[in-house]
């Protein structure tokens, strides 16, 4: 049974932001909420261990991509944070992603990121100098961190039913740039909307501006939420 919580992207600077946007919602409502680098190097561990007594799931998002004894060894500590999901970059290699499991176990959901959802393909190619497509790339990317043993990817949602057949119905998807209808599409390429995230077969939504720079957050989220769960 798929997670139906959207994850709300707190992209924000400061400890006293994200104190005052979880304020918002009822005290009895566990949120899932994505912690990015902006947030966690301002803030440190002490975020973490705030958002979860408040008793929310958090995905920290640091993306980590280094030597394969780096790789592992931060993800031991992340381990002891107890967040509930992180991942890495997967062109770090298959060697740099089983160490990333073994120095996180079973204690968090581990994915990795294929291509970000802000890159093109004529950037790709440009800047990576990858001359496949923009789809075989992440497909091979998927199929590589299936192979590390990692529980899924982060990847566009038009791209999640392709991973999905050439992974597993099991293989996580968690899909970033999702915009509802008639909302900015910002610095992202490859967005959807929350029912196409469904429809397609996304696992995870992770949804940020649209949610916290809303007028009324809250409201936002539950039609967010709605759509998401077709409700």
């Amino acid at each position: 049974m798929r997670e139906k919580r959207p994850v709300i992207a707190l992209d924000f600077p400061a400890f006293d932001q994200v104190k005052a946007f979880l304020a918002l919602f009822p005290s009895d409502e566990s949120l899932y909420v994505k912690v990015g680098m902006e947030l966690y190097y301002a803030a440190g561990p002490e975020i973490i261990r705030y958002i979860k007594n408040l008793g929310h799931s958090i995905f920290l998002d640091l993306k980590l991509h280094d030597i394969p004894n780096t790789v592992e060894s931060a993800m031991r500590v992340l381990a002891d944070l107890e967040v509930d999901m992180t991942n890495v970059h997967a062109a770090g290699g298959v060697e740099m992603m089983k160490a990333a499991k073994r120095g996180l176990g079973e204690s968090a959901i581990l994915i990795a990121v294929t291509q970000l959802t802000s890159t093109s393909e004529e950037q790709m190619q440009a800047d990576q100098n990858i001359q496949s497509s923009l789809q075989e790339s992440v497909l091979h990317y998927a199929q590589k961190t299936y192979e590390a043993g990692l529980d899924g990817v982060v990847c566009s949602a038009q791209e999640a039913a392709a991973i999905k057949q050439v992974t597993s119905e099991d293989f996580v998807c968690l899909t970033p740039g999702i915009r509802p209808k008639g909302a900015a599409v910002g610095d992202q390429k490859r967005v959807v909307s929350p029912a196409d995230a469904y429809r397609i077969g996304s696992d995870y939504i992770v949804v940020g501006r649209p949610i916290t720079q809303a007028i009324d957050p809250v409201q936002a989220y539950r039609t967010i939420y709605k759509e998401w769960n077709q409700l």
